[in-house]
């Protein structure tokens, strides 16, 4: 079975760094970033985008909701024809 796949956005001007998305994350995909928005806070941003499954964690604890979540699952793999 295919693990679900994920990827956030998030809106970088709304964001206030106050990096309790970091911590909500089970799979350490959120970081804050060195650099700042127009009013001066670290943003977060996805630092191993690779390891999001989708489950919103980030986006429940969020109290600005500034972080959209998506989910989805892969394509199942075909498979090889067996000859009889």
């Amino acid at each position: 079975m295919a693990k679900a796949r994920g990827a956030i956005v998030v809106d970088v001007e709304g964001c206030k760094g106050c990096d309790l998305c970091v911590g909500a994350c089970p799979t350490h995909v959120i970081e804050l970033s060195r650099k700042v928005n127009s009013k001066g806070y670290h943003f977060a941003y996805m630092e191993h985008p690779d390891a999001c499954i989708g489950c919103a964690h980030c986006a429940m604890v969020c109290p600005d909701s500034v972080i959209t979540v998506y989910r989805w699952k892969p394509a199942p793999k075909p498979r090889e024809a067996t000859t009889a």
